[in-house]
């Protein structure tokens, strides 16, 4: 097959599976109904498919069948629902069923729209499945966002991603970007965001999990995602809540001590914020996977060499689809109402106050600095100085089109922008362009212009088309 056929309705899924007589496992929902079981129930021969049903809604009931926990949506909560459900299914009827039956177990265990309370609605969910006769199991699991208004859709929109994911599970597990590209049949992109997919058991020993987040984003699904310093991808709702967000934006390609410096710099000037914290702080390096000015984006495998350079500096790493500042800006305060700290070049200056930039944005480039800073959040913007020049150019002397100096000099006046200084001034000439052609010829001291873990790791490792022979 060379090419998803995407035109499958849920029902068409959900029938397929109930018409097969060899897949048969449990579906145990928690939160929102049991909408992924009924829709298994609603096309008919269900029993064919389905040897159990449940939805522990009492937490002292929950805990009996499965365990004490502390947070009941939550993975660990998941992993347990997968576990006791699982197990019982094939200790029960691994002697009664035909020899080659293949068995899953699915669970949920969300948070949907309350009656009584605008919550955040979010949900773990992941199938346990033999995807042949007799093998060890395997797991699919996702960490969900509904976006629908009220219960009902919501509801229906998780009934909608659970048959996609037991199809999917069962019939594109050769082609796992395949999975992730039908979590969203019949959704869209507006109903459900999924910020986390993990693969793991004999049949996805080779899944790079960390690529198969990334196709999270082309496919729409998630506008960005966040790899930690050991290379697992966490959500952001976890990551960022309650913490104050300190986060510098580049192509980091290489990653060169100016951009060290730009964070220790940027790290300094925040936690002078009286509500900043360093206990509460996460510092972000993100990598934007669209190009503001239209050029050839890079694949998967660059922006995770990128990641793995950011991590050999104990960076956690945001990837993302955000063109503009005010975009990233709103994704964080999705999940945190304490202060966003933005570093940025003066050189991004050519982008920012570029009206092109705005092309698609009803109120152009004020509607987009209004968007930037409607609250606590501080742009923080570092200087630079070029090879061969003599004067550093700063926030204060930098040059932007005439009719928008009056724009910029409000933002300065009004702390919106804040100058920032150098830790290291030696660094400013440092130009990125010119260290990866120098590393890709291995010539001049492009080592001298990146951080030693990363000049040992693109050696070590051959990244960024590095080639020593």
């Amino acid at each position: 097959m060379t090419a998803r056929d995407a035109s499958l309705t849920t029902d068409q899924k959900a029938l397929t599976i109930n018409l097969d007589k060899f897949k048969y496992g449990s579906i145990v929902e928690i939160g929102a109904g049991q909408e992924v079981a009924r829709r298994f129930f609603n096309v008919g021969a269900a029993a064919g498919t389905i040897a159990k049903t449940m939805s522990a809604y009492d937490m002292a009931v929950s805990d009996d069948i499965y365990g004490n926990v502390d947070r009941y949506v939550s993975r660990a909560r998941l992993e347990q629902m997968l576990d006791k459900e699982y197990q019982q299914v094939v200790n029960r009827l691994t002697g009664v069923r035909p020899r080659n039956t293949a068995f899953f177990a699915y669970a949920a265990t969300v948070t949907a729209r309350s009656f009584k309370q605008q919550n955040e609605c979010h949900g773990w969910i992941g199938i346990r499945a033999q995807l042949h006769p007799g093998a060890e199991p395997s797991d699919i699991v996702l960490h969900v966002r509904m976006l629908d208004q009220d219960n009902a859709q919501q509801a229906e929109a998780l009934g909608i991603l659970g048959v996609n994911l037991i199809y999917g599970a069962y019939f594109y597990h050769n082609r796992p970007e395949w999975i992730v590209e039908s979590l969203s049949d019949e959704l869209g992109s507006d109903r459900i965001e999924v910020d986390l997919i993990h693969f793991s058991g004999p049949y996805f020993e080779d899944v790079d999990n960390r690529r198969m987040n990334l196709h999270l984003i082309r496919s729409w699904l998630t506008r960005a995602v966040i790899i930690n310093p050991e290379g697992q991808v966490q959500v952001p709702g976890e990551l960022f809540f309650r913490q104050s967000v300190l986060v510098i934006r580049g192509l980091f390609k290489p990653v060169t001590r100016v951009n060290a410096d730009m964070m220790q710099s940027g790290q300094q000037h925040f936690r002078k914020l009286e509500s900043v914290e360093d206990d509460s702080m996460v510092s972000l390096a993100e990598v934007t996977m669209s190009s503001p000015t239209g050029g050839e984006i890079a694949n998967d495998a660059d922006f995770l060499d990128r990641a793995d350079l950011l991590a050999s500096l104990g960076y956690t790493v945001m990837v993302s689809d955000y063109v503009r500042f005010f975009r990233l800006r709103a994704y964080l305060r999705r999940y945190t109402r304490k202060p966003i700290g933005i570093v940025l070049s003066v050189r991004d200056f050519t982008t920012l106050f570029d009206e092109k930039y705005y092309d698609g944005v009803e109120g152009g480039i004020l509607e987009a600095f209004g968007k930037l800073f409607p609250d606590n959040t501080q742009v923080y913007v570092y200087p630079s100085r070029r090879q061969g020049e003599a004067e550093t150019t700063t926030l204060h002397n930098v040059q932007v089109p005439d009719h928008l100096r009056h724009l910029l000099a409000h933002l300065v006046d009004n702390g919106k922008l804040r100058a920032i200084e150098p830790c290291d001034e030696s660094h400013l000439h440092i130009d990125a362009a010119d260290v990866l052609a120098d590393l890709r010829a291995d010539r001049g001291d492009w080592e001298q212009a990146v951080p030693e873990p990363v000049a040992e790791t693109i050696r070590k490792r051959r990244l960024l088309g590095f080639d020593s022979e």
